[in-house]
């Protein structure tokens, strides 16, 4: 979804950045844009293999060749970059995931059939070069390899590499659905933040999509969700529900370690351990600048991410156009404020149960429970919309809780 330019920004100095209090009300500005909840958006990730042999490893110069004039620029520096027929931008992550991430929307059934008729696309030009996507969260075959050489990501993977392998795994071995919904107004942004985390366990059980990694099953439901939750703590795990979710994510970006640091050259590394806020206050040699702290916001990974709006982000992927039951339930909660109020009540017993949802999905009793009671209100409320998602919405929930 796009952000719209903020007033307060022309104010904020575009050189150092002085005081941790000016870096936090910058933050409270930027990722919290307030208004009526109008706007979707919906961000599509899968893994991409050879048709014919999806262990071996996939390289560059193949996916260049498929992608064709919708390469990145991350791919094919001078490429055109072309959004998708019908407007999606096109990116690559790390392991040559592709993602297709829309504009934003008023409509549901815009959202799903504009994103859906450019994921066909996408199929269309991998499957002329015997490629295929993925239908799970996770790679069930290779183990992750890096095919995106930029700074950014080398800086990370080092970073990252001094916890474990589960950094490299995230990069370049997951796939994910991302819903984005607005914030809401400036007194139901509290209420929205905490229903999205109560409901997030029982999402990611009803959506759990990556049971195996390297050939074989991990014993989780969705091992990407345990991989992202221990891929670096603190960027990765979801953050508290308790007070201002504003100023607390606020203080959380600037207490965060700063994982790279952009400048001239190859090296974006940073030191271990250095939060923003130290380098505010001259822990490095030069100073930040806004635009490194706009930098600092893309590189925290948490279930529920403030980036103007509100990026749920801990959906595995979906096989087919299964991804559009996760969108519809989350559109239809969160569109009206009533409803979210229900379901910050039905999702209470579920709130904090990250862990359990991620290793047992629907088989974990309270999960279950919840999500009889939330999927029901929400196939109700995707009665009317007359193209099937709540019949599908219902078929899918009582064959997981079968």
């Amino acid at each position: 979804m796009a952000i719209s330019t903020d007033p307060a920004t022309g104010e904020f100095p575009t050189s150092r950045v002085r005081t941790r209090a000016e870096a936090e009300a910058y933050v409270a500005s930027v990722c919290f844009k307030h208004g009526p909840p109008r706007l979707l958006g919906v961000e599509l990730e899968w893994t991409v293999h050879h048709r014919s042999d999806p262990g071996r490893a996939l390289d560059a110069a193949t996916l260049i060749a498929a992608l064709g004039p919708h390469a990145p620029r991350s791919l094919v520096p001078d490429s055109p970059q072309q959004p998708l027929p019908n407007g999606s931008v096109l990116t690559v992550e790390p392991g040559g995931q592709v993602e297709i991430s829309s504009l934003p929307t008023t409509s549901l059934r815009s959202l799903l059939s504009v994103v859906a008729a450019d994921a066909d696309h996408l199929h269309r030009l991998l499957d002329r070069a015997d490629l295929a996507l993925g239908d799970s969260g996770t790679d069930p075959y290779r183990h992750p390899n890096r095919i995106l050489r930029v700074p950014r990501y080398q800086a990370m993977e080092t970073a990252f590499d001094r916890i474990g392998l589960d950094g490299r795994l995230m990069m370049c071995s997951t796939a994910g659905v991302q819903v984005c919904l607005d914030a809401g107004e400036p007194d139901r942004i509290a209420a929205r933040w905490n229903a999205l985390h109560a409901l997030g366990p029982v999402m990611i059980a009803a959506f759990a999509n990556s049971p195996r990694l390297f050939g074989e099953e991990t014993g989780w439901a969705s091992t990407r969700t345990r991989v992202l939750l221990d891929t670096d703590p603190p960027r990765t795990r979801p953050g508290p529900t308790k007070g201002d979710p504003v100023s607390g994510w606020a203080r959380r970006m600037l207490d965060m370690a700063v994982v790279c640091r952009r400048r001239e050259g190859e090296d974006w590394s940073a030191p271990s351990g250095l939060s923003f806020a130290e380098w505010i206050h001259g822990g490095l040699p030069e100073p930040p600048t806004r635009e490194d702290l706009d930098y600092h916001l893309t590189t925290v990974f948490p279930p529920v991410r403030a980036h103007g709006y509100l990026e749920v982000r801990y959906l595995d992927a979906q096989s087919g156009t299964d991804w559009m039951l996760p969108t519809a339930a989350l559109a239809v909660l969160f569109g009206d404020e009533s409803i979210v109020d229900k379901v910050a009540v039905m999702a209470a017993p579920a709130a904090g149960r990250w862990v359990h949802a991620a290793r047992f999905g629907l088989a974990d009793p309270v999960l279950a429970r919840c999500a009889r009671d939330i999927f029901d209100l929400a196939c109700r409320l995707l009665g009317g919309t007359g193209d099937g998602l709540s019949d599908r919405l219902a078929e899918h929930i009582a064959r997981r809780l079968s």
